[in-house]
C-alpha cells in the first residue's frame, strides 16, 4: 500500500501547471487534437504530445474513453449495493474479488473502512435484472449481508477529476 501512496505523491510531484492544464483539457474532451489541446494550454503540438505520451506512460492518463448515457440505453436503474463478509481471509477475498470483477453490471467496487466492507455501483436495465444480478451476487461466495440502495435521481455526476494545482 505505501508504494501505491509513493508512487502516487511521487508523479504528483512531476507534474508542473501545464500537465495539470492538459489533464483539465483532456478530462473535458478528450477527442480534442494535440493542436487544439496545445492551443488550450499554451504550447505548440510536438511539445504537447510529448507530455501527453509522458503522461500515458508514467500511469497518469490511464485510458481515453467515450462517456455513454446509462439511460438511453437502457440502463435505467442505479444500485449502491453495500455488501458485509464474515470472512476476511486472502482466499475469500480473492474469490469474491474475482467474481464481482467479472460481473459487467458492476461498474465501480471497494473495500470499505466502516461498518461496511464492500461497495458496489451496479447499473441494470429494471428490477428483474437486478434480481438476476443479486441471485449471481449470492451465490458467488458466502456472504453476511447484502442491502441494496436504489437511486431515485441523479443530481450530480462528473468524471473529471479536481485536479490540484501546484
Amino acid at each position: 500500500m505505501t508504494d501505491v501512496v509513493t508512487q502516487g505523491s511521487e508523479a504528483s510531484r512531476r507534474l508542473d501547471a501545464i500537465d495539470r492544464k492538459i489533464l483539465m483539457v483532456l478530462q473535458e474532451d478528450a477527442s480534442l487534437s494535440v493542436a487544439e489541446i496545445g492551443d488550450r494550454v499554451g504550447l505548440s503540438s510536438t511539445p504537447c504530445w510529448k507530455r501527453i505520451q509522458r503522461l500515458e506512460a508514467d500511469g497518469v492518463i490511464l485510458r481515453r474513453v467515450a462517456l455513454v448515457d446509462q439511460n438511453k440505453i437502457g440502463l435505467g436503474i442505479s444500485v449502491f449495493v453495500s455488501v458485509e463478509s464474515a470472512d476476511h481471509s486472502e482466499a475469500w477475498l480473492r474469490k469474491f474479488a474475482e467474481a464481482v470483477s467479472s460481473m459487467p453490471e458492476v461498474m465501480e467496487f471497494y473495500r470499505m473502512a466502516g461498518d461496511v466492507d464492500y461497495m458496489l455501483r451496479v447499473v441494470v436495465a429494471d428490477m428483474q435484472s437486478y434480481d438476476v444480478f443479486y441471485k449471481k451476487l449470492i451465490s458467488a461466495v458466502p456472504l453476511k449481508n447484502v442491502t441494496s440502495r436504489f437511486a431515485m435521481e441523479k443530481i450530480k455526476s462528473v468524471t473529471a477529476l479536481p485536479v490540484p494545482p501546484v
